[in-house]
Formats: C-alpha cells, structure tokens, sequence
C-alpha cells in the first residue's frame, strides 16, 4: 500500500523522536498500535455483517473485486491477457529476427569494406573518380586549379 523502504522508515523514526520526544513515544506508539487494530477489527466486523446480511448466494463474494481497478482487470481483461502475451511473444520474436539480420548484414558490409580495393578514372579534362566497388557511389574529386583560387 504504501511504498516505504528503510530510509524513509528511519527518517519518520528520527522525526518522531524529535516532536515527541524520547519519553513520550513508546505511550504514543502503544496509542497508534491500538488504533490500527481497532480500525482493522471493525472492518473485519463490517464485511462479515455484510456477507451475513446479503445471504448465502453471496458466499464467494471477495470485497477485493469491489474496487473499480481490481474488477474492470478481473472481468473485462481476463479475456485480452492471452492476446496480449501472444502478441508480445510475437514482437519478441520478429524483433530477435531483425536483430540477427542486422548483424548479419554488418557482418557482409564490414567483410566487403575489408576486401574492397579502390579504382580510379580518370576522364579527358582532369576530373578524377574513385569508385570502391559493391559499397557506395563513387566519389568525385575535382582538380585543384592553384591560379583560379
């Protein structure tokens, strides 16, 4: 219900013995003890005066299933679940294909960048391209004109 770790449990301890005070608070804890359990027996009172008055058709009936939340996953997602975790391990799977064809394809792609060797043309008027074969477009380098700059 409440989500209350160590820490939190040892800065509401030191709190406490600082409003109240080391001598007051064992009294005070005792109070609080009390309270909770005289607050829980009446509820435990109150749900079995209602399964009592309500009748034995009503037997079964868990006071859990009252709350909104509990009874919309209980009674309208029972019959998604199934779905949902079929689809899940779907998605799994496709994403695990996709993973080892992508590595597959890095692996073909490192192997041709590895074993490529380079070739360049050059055409009539001193335009140099350099292709590396089965991996990109080639690459056009102008030439450098010194007297144009």
């Amino acid at each position: 219900m409440f989500d209350m770790g160590a820490p939190e449990l040892l800065v509401l301890g030191m709190l406490a013995i600082i409003v109240f005070g080391p001598d007051k608070l064992p009294g005070i804890a005792r109070k609080a003890a009390k309270a909770i359990s005289y607050v829980r027996q009446m509820a435990g009172t109150a749900q079995n005066q209602l399964k009592s008055e309500l009748g034995p058709e009503f037997d079964d009936l868990d006071f859990r299933d009252l709350n909104p939340k509990a009874f919309v996953q209980k009674h309208l997602f029972s019959d998604v679940d199934p779905l949902v975790t079929d689809l899940k391990d779907q998605f799994s799977d496709i994403s695990s294909l996709g993973m080892s064809t992508v590595t597959e394809a890095t692996t073909a792609i490192d192997d041709a960048k590895r074993h490529a060797t380079a070739q360049s043309i050059t055409t009539g008027n001193g335009v140099v391209a350099t292709i590396m074969p089965a991996l990109a477009a080639p690459r056009i380098t102008t030439p450098y004109d010194p007297d144009a700059t």
